[in-house]
């Protein structure tokens, strides 16, 4: 299933399921509103693809999987991939399989409730790491990433998809909501007991290679990527792809504006 095929039938399910509204906000607010958003989606979705070698077999894991629509997205395109989340939301996923089962086979997506801490992985059990929003949530992270180091194969890739904690207003805006308090310790219902949380402790370019350079992980050549600097204001005038262009131009050559203006931030590491 294509890009675009995917993204309308997500938007269908959104205007039929409004329990996965205010994390979804795709079919929300003026046109423009929703084409920002749109490229964002899809630009996500493009980096996937990228870095994802379909051309052999793959064992993927999605770890922080959320509403599970990486997954979903993978299984509409016949690959299956395994899903872990903390998240309550979790809940939502079988009512989105009833969904996406008119589309493709949704049982190549598996999912469970668990901290990556518990998990019971045997030493090279995957190929690629999925971690979308996930990685800054995770504490102690520097175990977190020797536990993924042992849980991939040589030559195995962490994906890495965030919000870029360079961003002047992105930094300003968390310190305003949370302070310096990027840690914290919540009690989980479902385990039964107190896990840390990392309290949305983005990470910025130079802090991420820091955290990585103390593991034997190494940065994927040409796989730094940035997203998101314009407006919805922008998407008046122009198509996403247009839009997106233009952004790209901006970022690559300034290494200052894209480390500090930016607001998403992709890198992959390998074993």
């Amino acid at each position: 299933m294509l890009k675009e095929e995917f993204y309308t039938h997500l938007c269908e399910e959104l205007r039929q399921n409004p329990a996965l509204y205010p994390y979804y906000k795709l079919t929300h607010g003026s046109e423009h509103q929703q084409q920002f958003r749109k490229a964002y989606f899809m630009q996500r979705l493009e980096y996937l693809e990228k870095h994802l070698d379909f051309s052999k077999p793959l064992k993927i894991w999605d770890c922080g999987c959320g509403y599970g629509t990486t997954g979903l997205y993978l299984a509409m395109n016949g690959i299956p991939s395994i899903g872990s989340s903390l998240e309550y939301y979790i809940d939502q996923l079988d009512n989105r399989r009833k969904f996406w089962q008119q589309f493709g086979d949704t049982s190549l997506f598996t999912y469970h409730y668990a901290n990556v801490f518990d998990e019971n992985i045997e030493p090279e059990s995957y190929d690629v790491i999925i971690m979308q929003d996930t990685l800054h949530h995770i504490e102690p992270v520097e175990k977190a990433l020797n536990l993924f180091y042992r849980a991939l194969k040589k030559g195995g890739r962490v994906i890495l998809i965030e919000e870029n904690g360079g961003c002047i207003v992105k930094s300003l805006m968390l310190f305003m909501q949370r302070g310096n308090k990027r840690v914290v310790e919540m009690y989980d219902e479902t385990l039964k007991k107190k896990v840390l949380m990392g309290n949305e402790n983005i990470r910025s370019e130079a802090q991420w290679l820091e955290l990585f350079a103390k593991t034997p992980f190494t940065l994927l050549k040409d796989s730094l990527y940035y997203t998101r600097i314009l407006p919805p204001s922008a998407y008046k005038k122009r198509s996403c792809q247009e839009v997106i262009e233009r952004e790209q131009s901006y970022w690559y050559p300034k290494k200052w504006f894209r480390e500090h203006c930016f607001f998403g931030l992709n890198m992959v590491f390998e074993k």
